[in-house]
């Protein structure tokens, strides 16, 4: 669990915008962290621990995912698999749909990175409905794989997003909750 003191650091730093992109929403901009390099170290320090010892790999998705997640696969010692949007990786690959409010939308990874029998990790920046993540660990399953471990920086609660994630049997961890 993050300290109060990193938490307070974060909620300093963390800039709310409201109505953005769209109005209605309170945006969450993380960009500010990486303005401050102690900060983000703590960040990660902060999310390998929760990690130290429990994945052999971290998937991170695109792309705020990857802000985080290549520097934990680094500090953990293990690969970084990149989980991208339809289109965005050269074959072969293997994809998952998921639905969006209005439509869907399809995320890849290539064939032969996650490995058969692999403890996973995947990253991402926040958790708000939880439809992306769900398709990412489906797709680290359809490999032959173990999702064992969600992280992200912030964690909004009440769009309920760890529901979708529960049936992985999988420990959840955000630094923040709003």
């Amino acid at each position: 669990m993050a300290s109060q003191e990193l938490i307070q650091k974060l909620e300093n730093t963390i800039e709310n915008i409201a109505d953005f992109p769209i109005p209605g929403i309170q945006f969450r901009d993380i960009s500010p962290i990486f303005l401050d390099p102690k900060l983000y170290e703590e960040v990660i320090e902060d999310l390998v621990n929760f990690s130290k010892g429990k994945v052999d790999a971290v998937c991170g998705i695109e792309s705020r995912g990857y802000l985080f997640g290549i520097a934990i696969a680094v500090a953990l010692q293990v690969p970084f698999i990149l989980i991208r949007k339809k289109g965005k990786l050269p074959p072969p690959v293997i994809s998952e749909k998921y639905d969006l409010e209005y439509g869907s939308a399809e995320i890849e990874t290539r064939v032969g990175q996650i490995k058969k029998g692999q403890k996973i990790l995947i990253h991402d920046d926040l958790l708000a409905t939880g439809g992306t993540t769900e398709a990412a660990a489906k797709l680290v399953e359809k490999q032959g794989a173990k999702v064992v471990q969600f992280s992200f920086l912030i964690g909004l609660k009440d769009l309920k997003g760890e529901e979708k994630l529960k049936k992985f049997d999988a420990e959840i961890y955000h630094t923040l909750e709003y």
